[in-house]
């Protein structure tokens, strides 16, 4: 038997499993990429590979349901590069962007893990985690504070209007 799970896509739009035999949905289609299995989806009349095409399908489904990944302002710096030149130098690059995410993400996962299977008490540990962020956290409000009251100050010697009329125009 093949490595590769064969799907074929009937004129009808219907998606047919050769390996369970039945239909199948997007969401089946997604749950296979999920489980990492290897398939590959033809048209039944050409027998032409239209794997990507079904995978768009399966994200502009996902895009549509709920928090979306891709923003407005992605999608349109994807299109602005079809037909130009970098057109496969970004789709290179993005591929391996997420490549790297995905690495990066798995081994913060791992640490995470071993850290916290090492743990006595993992709870404690990650309270010292975050103990350990507090000082950050203080000195980015400092600036971000500093910087609105630099802001209102501007105002204020621009119009000559009190503080109290500055801070309704600058603070949320």
């Amino acid at each position: 038997m093949s490595d590769v799970r064969i799907i074929k896509k009937y004129p009808n739009r219907r998606l047919y499993d050769t390996h369970i035999s039945r239909y199948i949905t997007l969401e089946e289609i997604r749950q296979l990429v999920l489980q990492d299995v290897k398939f590959r989806v033809e048209d039944k009349r050409t027998h032409e590979d239209i794997t990507r095409s079904i995978l768009l399908q399966v994200i502009a489904e996902q895009e549509e349901g709920g928090d979306p990944i891709f923003t407005t302002e992605l999608l349109e710096f994807i299109i602005r590069y079809y037909g130009d030149p970098m057109q496969n130098s970004i789709g290179r690059y993005l591929e391996l962007s997420a490549r790297l995410f995905q690495e990066q993400q798995g081994h913060f996962t791992d640490q995470l893990r071993q850290m916290l299977g090492q743990a006595q008490q993992p709870l404690q540990v990650l309270k010292e985690m975050a103990d350990r962020q507090v000082p950050i956290w203080r000195s980015i409000r400092k600036e971000f504070l500093h910087n609105i009251q630099a802001s209102a100050q501007a105002i204020k010697r621009r119009t000559g209007r009190d503080d109290e009329q500055v801070q309704k125009d600058v603070l949320p």
